[in-house]
This record gives structure tokens, sequence and C-alpha cells, in this order.
């Protein structure tokens, strides 16, 4: 039977802080002898192991065929038995959208001056790297590393990391790649070969670079790719003492509740919450009817939107008509002269179909009749710059890129590599009926120019994965959305964005666009949040952001999706982050290791299992399990409403003593009643329990989902929840 890496999960650990290397080492030996009673030998356990979590998680990787991975699983000592797998990257005016600008109002945007630009906070990124040479972590003007940091930078061969007082850590963790795929070409180190993880971690706490502006904490990061390799920077990041993690990665969708302990990043990040650090993940790009991901309610789940920047690039017609496109490509036509326009499907090469050569697939169309002409290209299934170098190594002049029906009025400014513009379905129409209109069909493609504040934003990105979550829809999924779509950050140089052959476009900043991109805004802004309110748990923080995030646009609209239909908190969770409101949300949902280990028994976990996550404590699951909607969530989730139902919450008061009111806006077909009323706080940390019964109106015509709202307010703080119910009878 063939080898395949397995992940051993044995918990936690009941180290005191004062563990030695010693006690590490005596760990390891512990996981030799355990495997080594199944595959004969110590000695064959210490060839098979992979890695060795004795830190913080315990646990190890290891290289087993299937019959010993199901054995082991029965021991008494272990939690759970899961496949190493690979996991999926989740691929300045944002921060201006969001209320961060530093420079609006001729001053620092309130949280980054309250937060002293995020002093002493360490963000660690789990990703593909880092390239240090980047502006966006030069240390000019930045004081010494924080000096809880245990981490350092692996800086010991030519492809090494050089660290300073702004990058103060670089690792990487590359052996379960390696078990899984000895053949790749795989360097040891933490430096980035793909861009992501620097984009990523310039995003989330990068410095000020003029015409790129990030703000400025400490950085650490680590090079991952496969589970194994994932928990392993999970132990890292929480034994060297970072405040926050930021996550933009995602594995498989967990579809059974009993899945959660064997979920690598819901393991890792409980672990990581336990210990008091934030956790901010993405919510997956497989939107619009995808599922969900990273679901665990101690993860802060950022779904992403679009910023209110316009990427315009005009398509004018033969008769003097101007359709209004979206490009990021700086390239532009001789403006002037008129260019023949094409129908790709009319360009169709010898053997090739029509449908082929409308998505301009590889190699599909006739250069003959291409050339140095304008090819009007459907959207779908080819991507869409891939779509432009078929054109271009066809021998075309510009590129049309219409969408069909279903993709509406989304429009994608995309780097392209020749002049090329995207326009909507309606606008399809109009170039569709010109073209058949004349047997000479003509056009010009404008330069590109850029355009703040016009356009209504935020909107949600179509890639942007959307809720209800299949494992627990108790709890609402995403949490929050913040920008996502054509995010400037840092980038390697040498390296293509768009992940093509070509190099052409290589730059030391990029575009891209993904809920990898959204995910670190709000990994920042929970950085600046822990450096104001040191105290706070990272649930407190998690609800802060939530609960003032905000469902209208700039225009003072509901959030749409891109079809231009009213978005629902199924895409958009509470709604857009506003960071400045966080940092003074009057209220908070909080919630303690305890509470996620009574969820964790609520789905029906073994309770001699859960009492290995956390040693130190005298956990045991309650006599009672809770029902999964009553967790003390900021958002409230009812998958299925029989006539009645009654959830409660606790609030706790970070703010001033004050009363706060409730005010509802029940979802359709159902009637809400919250009691008490009013909550009066008297002093900070003091707790309040409210009910919310929900019944389904007899008048309801139809079922299903339906939504609304619910805010407590004082004279200053407004703390938002939305209400999700699915109507049965």
């Amino acid at each position: 039977m063939s080898l395949q890496s397995y992940i051993v999960y044995l918990g936690s650990h009941s180290h005191d802080p004062g563990a030695t290397s010693e006690d590490y080492e005596n760990v390891k030996n512990s996981h030799y002898k355990l495997l080594g009673s199944y595959v004969g030998s110590e000695e064959k356990a210490r060839d098979a192991v992979i890695y060795s979590y004795t830190k913080n998680i315990n646990g190890f990787a290891a290289n087993l065929d299937e019959n010993e991975a199901q054995e082991i699983a029965k021991h008494p000592d272990v939690v759970s038995v899961y496949e190493n797998k690979m996991h999926e990257m989740h691929t300045t005016r944002s921060w201006s959208f969001v209320d961060m600008d530093n420079t609006r109002r001729n001053h620092i945007g309130a949280l980054w001056t309250k937060a002293q630009f995020g002093r002493d906070i360490i963000i660690a990124t789990l990703d593909s790297g880092v390239w240090p040479e980047s502006k966006s972590f030069s240390d000019e003007g930045m004081g010494p590393v924080p000096s809880k940091w245990r981490g350092y930078c692996e800086n010991n061969t030519k492809d090494g990391v050089p660290c300073n007082r702004k990058l103060i850590g670089a690792r990487y963790f590359n052996k379960g790649m390696f078990a899984m795929a000895p053949d790749l070409n795989i360097t040891n180190s933490a430096r980035d070969t793909e861009g992501h993880g620097t984009h990523t971690l310039s995003t989330a706490g990068g410095n000020f670079v003029s015409g790129a502006s990030y703000f400025g904490y400490a950085n650490g990061t680590a090079k991952v790719c496969t589970d194994a390799d994932l928990l392993a920077g999970f132990e890292a990041a929480m034994h060297d003492n970072v405040d926050v993690i930021s996550l933009s990665i995602g594995s498989a969708p967990i579809t059974e509740r009993l899945e959660y302990l064997d979920d690598t990043i819901a393991i890792g990040s409980l672990h990581a919450v336990a210990r008091g650090i934030m956790v901010v993940s993405s919510a997956g790009n497989n939107g619009p009817d995808g599922t969900i991901v990273n679901v665990a309610p101690w993860l802060l789940t950022v779904g992403a939107s679009t910023i209110d920047r316009d990427y315009l690039s005009f398509l004018r017609l033969g008769q003097g008509e101007l359709i209004k496109g979206a490009s990021q490509e700086s390239k532009s036509l001789p403006q002037n002269r008129l260019y023949p326009l094409i129908n790709s499907s009319d360009a169709a090469a010898h053997g090739v179909s029509r449908d082929d050569a409308a998505l301009c697939d590889y190699s599909s169309l006739d250069p003959k009749k291409v050339k140095g002409k304008i090819v009007v290209c459907m959207n779908g299934v080819v991507g869409r710059v891939t779509k432009g170098i078929v054109v271009r190594d066809a021998g075309g002049a510009g590129m049309v890129i219409a969408n069909e029906k279903e993709d509406g009025d989304n429009l994608i400014a995309d780097p392209h590599f020749l002049p090329a513009t995207m326009i909507s379905y309606k606008d399809s129409l109009t170039l569709f009926s010109y073209m058949k209109s004349t047997k000479k069909p003509l056009a010009n493609i404008s330069p590109q120019i850029s355009r703040i504040g016009v356009k209504r934003a935020p909107v949600m990105a179509d890639f942007s994965s959307r809720g209800p979550s299949n494992s627990t829809p108790e709890i609402l999924k995403p949490d929050v959305i913040a920008p996502g779509v054509d995010i400037l950050a840092a980038f390697p140089p040498g390296i293509d964005p768009t992940g093509l052959i070509d190099d052409i476009h290589s730059t030391p900043y990029a575009f891209m666009s993904g809920t990898s991109m959204s995910c670190p805004h709000v990994s920042g802004v929970a950085g600046l949040l822990k450096s104001v309110h040191k105290d706070w748990s990272p649930a407190a923080i998690k609800s802060a952001i939530m609960t003032t995030a905000r469902t209208r646009d700039n225009k003072g609209k509901p959030i749409t999706d891109y079809t231009g239909q009213e978005a629902t908190p199924f895409s958009h969770g509470n709604g857009h982050i506003r960071p400045n409101r966080a940092a003074d949300p009057g209220l908070v949902y909080d919630n303690t290791i305890d509470d996620y280990l009574n969820f964790l028994c609520a789905l029906g976990f073994n309770a001699t299992y859960l009492s290995k996550l956390t040693p130190m404590s005298s956990f045991r699951c309650p006599s009672k399990s809770m029902k999964l909607e009553n967790f003390n969530y900021p958002a409230i989730s009812v998958p299925a409403l029989h006539k009645t139902c009654t959830v409660t919450r606790t609030l706790k008061n970070v703010g001033m003593p004050g009363t706060y009111r409730v005010r509802v806006e029940a979802p359709s077909g159902v009637d809400i009643v919250v009691t008490p009323k009013e909550l009066s706080f008297s002093q900070v940390g003091e707790e309040k329990v409210f009910r919310v019964k929900m019944t389904s109106k007899k008048e309801k015509i139809g079922k299903g989902y339906t939504f609304g709202r619910m805010a407590w307010y004082d004279s200053k703080h407004v703390v938002r929840s939305p209400i999700v119910v699915n109507v049965i009878a």
C-alpha cells in the first residue's frame, strides 16, 4: 500500500511558560514511541515523521499507509487523524475607502493615531513568503523590535530573507510539500517566488510608501502550503508571540460537523485564539454560488468587495458612439485612426469550433483573419488575460471582452498584454448590433484612465464565496467584507502578477483581486484594535469589527451584488468594515475558549478528546448541550424555524456607562420580540443577557431564507447584527 502523509492530532500541551528545549524533545520522543508501536520501531517512526509539533499543538505529521493511519486513529490519546492536503491561496485607495486615509481632513486617521500606528503589534501571515527588499518593508522610522518577539529570520542561504525592525521574522515550512511532491522544485527559503504573500503582508502591515501607501506594524511571515506545513506555521507564530495571524488560505469546505477537528485551519486557529491571538481568514473565491470556507466561529472570516475607484477604457465605435469599459492596461492604440472589428467566433482557426473561438481559447484564432484588428471575445471559462495573450499572439491589435447575460454589469479591470477593455452585457448588445449593421465595423480603444468616488461601492465581488455554511449554518459566514478587487500592494520584481508566462508586467507593486486581498485589510485593523485595547479578547475584537460594519454603500443605498440586486448577509455578513467605529463599539459579544469548546460539544465531539485541547483547564462538556443558535455570536442565524424559536445572547460593556435600546427590522414573514428592550450598564465589563423570540407568521406565503437586522443603540453607539431565518413552517 502506498504511503501518504497524515496529521496525527493529539490536542494541546501542558507546558508551563518556562518550558525548555529538553521538554520539547521529550514530547517529540513520545511521538516516536507512539508511532513506533504501529510501524514496528521507534527508528522507523523517526524516518516516517515529517514534523513533530511540540510547543503549543501536540501531534505530528508522518508518512503512513492508510491502514496504519486508521489504526492510529483508534488510539485513546489521538483526537483525530487526517490526510495532509494542499491549501489554496485566495488570490492606495482601499484604505481611504474604509475611512482610514492618512491625509483625510489633513490629519491621520483616528484609529491609526489612537493605535500609534500599531506600535509593538506583531502580525504574522501564513502565505507564500515575502520579498524583503520591497519598500513596504523598510524599517525607516521604526522603533525597536518588540521585546516579546521570540522569532527569527531564516537567512542562511543565498535565497534567504534578511530582516530589520519592520520585517522582524521570516521562516519557511516545506517538509509537507516535499512529502507530497518530492519532484517539485521547492526552495528552502521564505523568499516569495509567487507574489501572493508579499502582496497580502504589505496590505496587512506594510509601511508607508509614496504612491503605494500602506501602514506600519512589525511583520513576521511564514511560507506554507500543505496541512503539515500550515500547522507548523501556526505553532511557530504562537511560540513567537505574535498578536494577529493573517490567513489568506483556504481548504476544502467543512461539510460535516465532526470535520472541525480534521481541519488544520480550524485546529491551528483554535489553539491560537486560546492564547489570545486574533486569527483573520479569507472566505474563499468560489462565488457567487461556491461554498464558504473557514467557517469556525473563532475565526474572523472576510469576503471581498469593490472600492470606489474606476479603471476605465472606452470603446469608440465607427459611428462615434462611446461604450464604457474597464481595463488596467496602460498601452493604447493610436487615437487618430479606427481599426477593423471582428467577432472572434468569425475568426475560428481551421478545425476549431465557433464556440471555442468565441471564448478566444488557446490556438483558436486564425492569424490571417485577426491580424491588425480589434477582436471581440466572449467572457467565460478561459481567463480574461489569457484571452488577450491569444489575441496578441494571433496578431490582433486590441481586444474587447463582452459579458454574457449572466455576467451582467460586472466589469473587472485586468492588466492585459495588449490594448483591451471589458464591457457589460447591455453594452455588448449595442456593440453586436453595430457590427451587424455595417459591412466594415470599426472601433478604437482609449487609454486607461482612473476615477475616484464616482461609482457605487462597495459592490460584492462575483468570486467572493457565499454562505450558508454546509456544516454549521447556525454560524453566519462570512463575518464582514473588505476591499478585495483591484488592490494595489507590494510585489516581487521579475514576476508577472497575472501568473502567466510573460513577465513584461513585472513591477514592484501590483493590482490583485481575491478574498486573499480583503483578509489582510481586516488583519491590519485587528492589529490596530489590539494596540488600542490590549485587554480585549480575540472575540471582542471580532465583535467590534462586525457590529460596527455597514450594509450601505457610499451613495447611501443597500450594498448590491455584482448583478445589481441587493446583497444579503450570506454574501456580506455584517457588512463593510468601518475601522474607526470599531475602536469604540460600546458593547461586544465576547467568548472564551470554554465557549468554543462548548460549541464543539454541541456538534457532538467526545468530551474526553476536547479535554485534551486545553490540558490546563478543568473543562467538561455541559450535561445538557447548548443549542447552536444560542452560541454568543454577533449575528443570529436560525437554519430551521418551525413556527417559533427563542435564542439568547450576552452583551458586554466596553465603553462608558449607559442605557441601550433595541431596534429590530424583522425578516419578511417573521415576528420578532426582543426582551428586555433596554439594557443598562453601569461599569466596564458588565454583562447583560437578552432573548430574541422569532415566530413564523401564519399568513407567510412561501418558505426559505429571509433576512432582517437588529441594533442596540445609545446616544453614541449602534451595535448591529444581521438576522437570518430559514422558515420551515
